[in-house]
This record gives C-alpha cells, sequence and structure tokens, in this order.
C-alpha cells in the first residue's frame, strides 16, 4: 500500500477545489493539482515538514520539498507579486526545514483586498506525475493546521527525483520560445514571476499559442495584463537564465543578429510608441465594461425606437426608469473606467473609482451645467473657485481620459506615499492624501486642459465648415472619432446644440453621424469575417448594432482600436461619407445621429431641401460600403481573430 502524507490547511478558512480557484492557470491545474483556501485569518502555516527551496522576491509564494520528494507550492492570493511583498512577512528563508504547522509568516488580506487582489492562497503539488498516485481534498471549513487532503506516494520513490536539470534542455527552451514570440526584436521586456515567463512584445500577434505549448518545457500560455505568459513550471528560473544570456548579448538565432531594443531612441519613435501604449492602455481599461455598453447601447436604441414610432412619451415614468436603466453605465463610465484602469496601472482600484465618483458628483455637474460664467481665460469659461483661485469645472460625465490619467498618477504617488506614510496611519490616511492630490490635479488642471484644446479644435471645426462644406466633411469625419478618445470632442457638442437651437439644424451633426455609422460598418466587417471565435464574433455583433443606435463605444473600444487597423479603415470609411455628406450638403435637425435617428434628417415642411432624408440614406450607404470593405480587405485579417491584441497593462505577477 501507497505510503499517505496529510497536506495541512496553511490557514483557518474553507477549502475549495481547484477549479474553483479564479486564475485559469491554477483552476485548470497546469501547476499541479491541489486545493484552494479562503482564508479568514492572516497568520500562515506550513502545509507539510520538509525543505524550504524557494522563497519569492516579493514573498507571495514559497516552495517546499518534503523528504520523499513531492513538491509543495504555496501561493499566497492572485496576483499579488505587483505588491512588492506589502502585504507578506514571513519567518523562513530558502534552505531551512520546516515542521508541517509550523508558522511561516503574515499575510495582511486587508491590505491585499484593498489593491484589488484575491487573498486565496493556493496549495499546489507541482510534480505530482512523479511523486504521488492520488490526491483527495476535504472541502469546506477548516481550521489552520487540519488536514486538508490527503496524497497517496509513489511506491517508487527513485522516479520523484527525476527532474529536468540539464543547462542544454534550458538552452533549448529558451531558443525555441523567443523564436516562437517572434525573436529577439519583437521583445520590449522579459520579467518571470514563480512559475512564468512574462513577455511584453511589439507585436503580440506573432505568437501561435498552440505551437508555444508544444515546446518542451511549456505547460502552458496565457494572454493578461498586457503580458505573453509563459507557463514554465519550477524550472522558470533556470529558463529564464538562459534566454538572457541570449537576449543579453543580442543573440538571436540565425536571422536577426539585432541587438533588443527595450524603447524607441528618436523622438518619432517615442512618439509614435507613447500613442499606442496610450491607446492600448485606454482599450485594454475598457475591455472590461464593453460587453455592459453595448447591452446600454441597444436599449437605449429600443428606447428610441419606442418613442420615435410608438408614441412613448418622453416625460412618462416609463421612459424615465428605462432611460436611467440604459444610461447609467454611460454616466457613470468615469466611475466605471477608475476601477478598471486602476486594476490594468496598478493602482488601488477603489480609490480611483472614488475620485470618478467626486468628479461626477451631481453639485460638480450642477455648476458646469449651469453655463454661467464669471470670466474666461484662454477661451476656456471661469465657473467656480478653489480656496479663491478660479478654475474651470467641465463635464466629466461620458469621460474616459482623465480617469486613465488619474489611474495612472494614482500608481506614481502610491510607492511615494509608502515611502513616508507610517504603517500604522496608512489605512486612512494613504486613501485622503491620494484621493485629494489626484483629484484636485484632474478637476483644477488636467480637465481645463482638455477643455482649452477641444474648444480651439471645436473653433477650427467651426472655421473649416465656413470653407468648403466637402472638404470639411471629409476632415471631421475621419478625426471625430479620434477626437472621442480623448474627450476632445465635448466642445463640439455645445456648437450643435447652439445651432440646433438657433437656427433648428447642425450640419457637424449631420458628419458626426457619419463617423458613428462607420464605426458600426467596421464593426460588422469583423464579425462577418469571423469564422473560429464565437465571443469576438458574438461582441462584434452587438458593438455594431449599438453604433446602428449612435454608442459607440463597444465597437470602439471592444474592436476596433483594439485591432488596430480597422479603426483607422473606418474612420477612413467615415472620411469618404464625410465627403459626400459635404457635396450633398445633408443637414440635421435634431440630436439623435447614426442609423437610429434618421427621423432627424427630415427636413421641417418649407425648410431646407425635401430630398434631405434620401441624401441622408445615400450618404449612410456609401459610409457602411466604404467602411465595411476597407476594414474587410484592409482593416483586419483571419490571423488577428487568432491572435487579438491585448492592451498593456501594468506589470503583475502571479
Amino acid at each position: 500500500m501507497s505510503d499517505q502524507i496529510q497536506i495541512l490547511a496553511p490557514a483557518t478558512g474553507t477549502v475549495i477545489p481547484m477549479k474553483q480557484i479564479a486564475d485559469p492557470v491554477f483552476a485548470q491545474e497546469t501547476m499541479g493539482p491541489g486545493f484552494g483556501l479562503e482564508p479568514t485569518n492572516d497568520q500562515i502555516v506550513a502545509p507539510v515538514s520538509g525543505k524550504v527551496v524557494t522563497v519569492a522576491q516579493t514573498q507571495h509564494a514559497i516552495g517546499l520539498k518534503t523528504a520523499s520528494g513531492m513538491e509543495i507550492l504555496l501561493h499566497l492570493g492572485i496576483d499579488t507579486v505587483n505588491l512588492n511583498g506589502a502585504p507578506f512577512t514571513l519567518k523562513i528563508a530558502t534552505g531551512e526545514q520546516v515542521t508541517a504547522g509550523q508558522v511561516l509568516g503574515q499575510m495582511n488580506r486587508q491590505q491585499i483586498q484593498q489593491a484589488g487582489k484575491k487573498t486565496t492562497i493556493i496549495v499546489a503539488i507541482t510534480n505530482a506525475n512523479d511523486s504521488i498516485d492520488n490526491l483527495q481534498i476535504k472541502p469546506g471549513k477548516i481550521k489552520q493546521g487540519q488536514s486538508a487532503a490527503t496524497v497517496n506516494l509513489k511506491t517508487n520513490p527513485a522516479t520523484v527525483t527525476k527532474t529536468l536539470s540539464k543547462k542544454d534542455q534550458y538552452q533549448v527552451t529558451a531558443q525555441d520560445v523567443i523564436k516562437a514570440v517572434g525573436g529577439a526584436d519583437n521583445i520590449d521586456s522579459l520579467i518571470h514571476c514563480f512559475t512564468r515567463l512574462r513577455f511584453t512584445l511589439k507585436d503580440d500577434q506573432i505568437p501561435d499559442d498552440a505551437q508555444v505549448k508544444q515546446i518542451k518545457g511549456v505547460l502552458d500560455v496565457a494572454r493578461a495584463n498586457g503580458q505573453y505568459q509563459i507557463v514554465i513550471g519550477q524550472t522558470v528560473d533556470d529558463v529564464y537564465d538562459a534566454c538572457e544570456q541570449i537576449l543579453g548579448h543580442a543573440v538571436t538565432q540565425a536571422q536577426a543578429p539585432k541587438a533588443v531594443a527595450t524603447t524607441p531612441t528618436t523622438f518619432g519613435g517615442k512618439i509614435k510608441s507613447g500613442f499606442f501604449k496610450l491607446i492600448n492602455i485606454i482599450t485594454g481599461s475598457m475591455m472590461p465594461v464593453i460587453g455592459l455598453l453595448a447591452a446600454s447601447g441597444m436599449l437605449k436604441g429600443i428606447l428610441n425606437i419606442m418613442t420615435t414610432f410608438f408614441h412613448m412619451s418622453s416625460t412618462s415614468s416609463t421612459y424615465m426608469i428605462i432611460n436611467a436603466m440604459g444610461d447609467a453605465a454611460f454616466y457613470f463610465l468615469p466611475l466605471i473606467v477608475g476601477f478598471t484602469a486602476a486594476q490594468k496601472l496598478g493602482s488601488n482600484p477603489v480609490i480611483v473609482a472614488i475620485i470618478g465618483g467626486f468628479l461626477i458628483y451631481p453639485d460638480l455637474v450642477k455648476v458646469y451645467a449651469s453655463g454661467k460664467f464669471s470670466s474666461y481665460l484662454l477661451g476656456v469659461g471661469i465657473n467656480s473657485s478653489f480656496f479663491g483661485i478660479p478654475i474651470h469645472i467641465p463635464q466629466y460625465t461620458y469621460s474616459i481620459f482623465p480617469m486613465i490619467f488619474a489611474a495612472w498618477m494614482a500608481a506614481k504617488l502610491e510607492p511615494w506615499i509608502k515611502k513616508w506614510m507610517p504603517v500604522t496611519l496608512r489605512l486612512i490616511f494613504t486613501p485622503l492624501v491620494e484621493i485629494f492630490l489626484v483629484g484636485m490635479t484632474v478637476l483644477i488642471i488636467v480637465g481645463p486642459l482638455i477643455s482649452f484644446i477641444s474648444t480651439g479644435i471645436a473653433d477650427a471645426l467651426q472655421w473649416l465648415l465656413t470653407v468648403n462644406s466637402a472638404l470639411s466633411g471629409m476632415i471631421i469625419g475621419g478625426i471625430y472619432q479620434v477626437l472621442v478618445i480623448f474627450g476632445l470632442h465635448w466642445a463640439v457638442i455645445p456648437l450643435i446644440a447652439n445651432a440646433i437651437a438657433s437656427t433648428g439644424h447642425s450640419v457637424l451633426n449631420g458628419i458626426v453621424s457619419v463617423t458613428m455609422i462607420a464605426q458600426g460598418a467596421g464593426a460588422l466587417a469583423v464579425w462577418f469575417k469571423t469564422k473560429h471565435n464565437p465571443e469576438l464574433k458574438g461582441l462584434s455583433l452587438s458593438a455594431a448594432i449599438s453604433a446602428a443606435v449612435g454608442i459607440t463605444e463597444p465597437a470602439m473600444y471592444g474592436i476596433n482600436l483594439k485591432y488596430g487597423r480597422v479603426f483607422l479603415t473606418s474612420s477612413l470609411g467615415a472620411a469618404i461619407g464625410g465627403l459626400v455628406n459635404g457635396l450633398l450638403k445633408v443637414d440635421m435637425y435634431g440630436f439623435t445621429g447614426s442609423l437610429i435617428g434618421f427621423p432627424s434628417f427630415v427636413a421641417k415642411a418649407g425648410h431646407g431641401n425635401p430630398n434631405n432624408l434620401l441624401y441622408f440614406w445615400i450618404v449612410s450607404l456609401i459610409t457602411i460600403v466604404a467602411a465595411f470593405l476597407l476594414t474587410y480587405f484592409f482593416g483586419f485579417k483571419e490571423s488577428d481573430i487568432k491572435k487579438p491584441k491585448q492592451a498593456p497593462q501594468k506589470k503583475s505577477l502571479n
């Protein structure tokens, strides 16, 4: 009969099966079988007796090896490595012998949770194939030091010590991995955590996941946090060292004897690199809420149909309830994006979300909505003051870019605060300092700066409309959605509102409508061309529908910007549609645009071109065809489906 070993609970809490762990690599038992534990106390004890073979530099993971040769990975929390060891206090070091139940240290669960991470403790047997016959866990509530699982050891212990130890094999694995990710020239940076090589690639479309998984020494592949992650396991240090030798000496096998350029050296290269990193951060921050925005957009589209064709009153309580349901995601977008952007950039998600809530606080919204300006500074209206300093409070609802900045600033600020803030005061005063400094920077500097730039752009667009209708239609159609990305379009909205209020129509709003249709047509082309990815196919179709009802965020941030060229080809389609819109002098008599807004293009009796609605449909059809065909043939490739780009985020290791 096989010998048995009891694996003890490293903390008091609830034992859960491996498949319930919120990390795909562990949940799929890529690192080996074991169990998870949701802790209710902070003290950590050794699950088995044995030798400490590894302690992560960030103290979030410990490797143990028993006398029988079984290797245990004790992983404290999920995605906690980027906390830089702050929540952990370990009392052991590599090479020490520990006994089952011995106190190893502490983990601060509250600090981990405040950072937006999960506190799940993972116990995995990393060499299970060589060391054990089977494992039986005991799910449910458990006290620290009690038996959480039983393992039956293999009867032939000689097989236990059979591990990959030849340096030449690590070298081969490193060479194959580097080649598979596109060579040294495609690697911006390489780091590693306890089990994974984490590549930041210039073009992460190059690696073929299926081929990488076939490399000897590779356990799995994951794309997360802006990194191409290759799961190696316990030998990751050896493979990383081999990779470092290759990359450090600028050696690429046979084809590319060029040094690794981790950052561009020219000014133009730095600008280009910075721009694309910013776009990727924006799309990465938006991706978690794209489905929500698509659903909300379709709900608002249904509401438009009900009011336009079924005579639902816009003052009824039914309208108010449905409109609030559909508009909530957009109104509170700063709060939501603050949370997701902080997750990507490594700041505290709750704190940044609160900053978003502060910026859309009703009293601040009323200041902007009042339209009252005491004076003007550089063309920006002064509507408030702070400690006697005149300031401009702009519109923040629906905005995205200010919250990206807030998350970035918070990520830089938090480590600085922790350097001088006493530990006993951090819980209260770190959020206080951070909310005040970041919130006021966005409110007093970033917001007004964006308003200043957008006001200048709005003035330029207004002038352009007086020069040549066709030229202005083409230029505005091509660039308008770029303005939307950075929140620079807000100064255009008052121009449209003023034109409709004073003259009853707006040519500019008609061009804006064209850009919505074009973004939807680009997403539609992605849907039409997608064959092997049901998730992308479903998202692209819902995004196209949302754009058709005037909500472009799902198409832009979920599809078009994510795949880069799709946004470019969609914008070119919008430029073509804008050109035709200008040639036909299509006017707009309402606010609601895109296809759902066609009633807004019906000319009032005795005013405007009686063929205006017909021309709207002509422009819309040309825009759809142009954006669709440009995207289908030039903006989206079949390979993009298999290897989609991920937005780079702040490095976060397990």
